[in-house]
């Protein structure tokens, strides 16, 4: 079982255009188009539940729309919705209700992603540290004494076990006479109990006890690492004791760190299969939902009115409106440029990578020319489907917003394929953006074990 197979099993839940016009501040073309659309029925006051950060859901008679291009009015949008696709310089190509309140499900993981990576970096990596109180005795390989292990990488799997077993041998030791001891905030194959992961990590390192799926996935990572031909032999390490979930006491002496993939990696993942679990840890990094929103109210200068959050993963009753997000996309997209990186980096992209948006925008004319986030929630706020993030067309790139709540999942969906393609033939057609989608095994498989240390998480 690979990492991205872990990844599947733990993911939530998905005409021509002159430019000179584009670069006026107020394009002749723009216009006020109200289009009559049936009145929502009045919200169920037990559908949205207040809270200190749910703040006011705006509603609509009207669904009022403006845009450039007449065609895009005449399109029935399904429930209630809200919409903003803008250029790069910031023109309005069509906005409707941008500036009231929608549950933007899992494109709450684009505000975890940018408030993290801002935070950290690229290239950050997380660190899980090994300590002992005992002492090695190279002559039976053993390590009289305990073995501490300690760190939150929100991505520690049955290969870093192995890893850390490994290393162990290196040094000379292949059992423990004391006990396994991890840190409460250790995790184990996305595991939420410290206690199932301290016991997980025992048996993982021990290889009279790996079981079938562990030892796969250590010869994969092997594989794709390109370390399978410079380790031998197989790891392991016995532990005579059992496995506790404690502190880490302040005299202990540090063995060695192992160092997670570099963050745009996780992130990458984490964004293609929307992967909760992997974001709300991310979000606990820095505080949790609320240190969340309030990062990205700050960094983008978004009110608190507009962005307002209860997890970092979309589930729940989250609330930001599509000017919010725009906002977002925007810093984001600046933030990503300072390290010569797109949306492409961290996003999924549509018809190319796996995930979430892998059968979406996935025809051979289409297929590359859409990086984004998905949202979906099936029951809360009676149906929400989520789409944002950035359309590459023959005449340029667009940034866009898509909120659709009170409906079908499967409906919102397909309004929304339908949408961002005649955003793109108004453009002149979709343009790919050249993109081959990189092995996430490849890019996760790059952990390491370094001897400095470290100051991460």
């Amino acid at each position: 079982m690979r990492i991205i197979t872990r990844l599947l099993l733990a993911a939530a839940a998905s005409l021509s255009f002159s430019f000179a016009v584009l670069g006026q501040s107020k394009p002749p073309l723009m216009q006020d188009i109200v289009v009559a659309r049936p009145t929502p029925p009045p919200s169920d006051p037990n559908m949205v539940r207040p809270t200190v950060s749910s703040g006011v859901v705006a509603t609509s008679a009207t669904n009022a729309v403006r845009t450039m291009f007449p065609a895009l009015a005449e399109m029935t949008v399904p429930g209630y919705s809200g919409m903003l696709v803008e250029t790069l310089e910031g023109n309005v190509v069509y906005e409707s209700n941008s500036s009231a309140l929608f549950n933007p499900a899992s494109n709450t993981k684009t505000a975890t992603a940018f408030a993290v990576f801002k935070s950290l970096g690229p290239e950050y990596r997380f660190a899980t540290n090994v300590y002992t109180d005992g002492s090695i005795d190279r002559g039976t390989g053993t390590l009289n004494g305990n073995l501490y292990v300690s760190g939150k990488d929100p991505i520690f799997g049955f290969e870093h076990a192995v890893s850390i077993a490994s290393e162990l041998n290196r040094m000379g030791i292949y059992r423990i006479a004391g006990d396994l001891i991890v840190t409460d905030n250790f995790s184990l194959n996305f595991s939420t109990s410290p206690v199932n992961s301290a016991r997980g990590l025992l048996l993982a390192m021990d290889a009279s006890q790996r079981s079938a799926a562990a030892t796969r996935v250590w010869l994969n990572y092997l594989a794709y690492s390109g370390r399978s031909s410079t380790t031998t032999g197989t790891p392991s390490v016995s532990v005579a004791g059992s496995s506790y979930v404690q502190g880490i006491p302040s005299t202990l002496q540090f063995l060695f760190t192992h160092e997670s993939a570099p963050l745009k990696d996780i992130l990458k993942a984490m964004m293609c299969f929307s992967n909760n679990f992997l974001s709300e840890r991310l979000g606990d990094v820095i505080g949790g939902p609320y240190a969340v929103a309030r990062f990205v109210q700050l960094n983008a200068n978004i009110s608190p009115v507009e962005l307002s959050l209860q997890t970092a993963s979309g589930l729940g009753y989250n609330r930001v409106s599509p000017n919010a997000m725009m906002k977002l996309l925007r810093a984001f997209r600046a933030e990503l440029a300072r390290y010569r990186m797109t949306f492409a980096d961290v996003m999924p992209v549509a018809g190319l990578d796996r995930g979430t948006l892998e059968g979406r925008f996935n025809n051979d004319w289409v297929a590359g020319s859409v990086v984004g986030k998905t949202g979906t929630l099936g029951v809360t706020d009676s149906g929400v489907s989520a789409l944002s993030g950035e359309i590459n067309t023959k005449n340029g790139k667009l940034l866009f917003v898509i909120f659709n709540q009170r409906g079908g999942v499967q409906r919102f969906r397909a309004f929304q394929n339908s949408f961002v393609v005649t955003v793109q033939s108004l453009f002149g057609g979709p343009e790919s953006l050249g993109y081959t989608p990189p092995s996430l095994d490849a890019r996760l498989a790059t952990s390491r074990i370094t001897y400095g240390r470290s100051a991460g998480y």
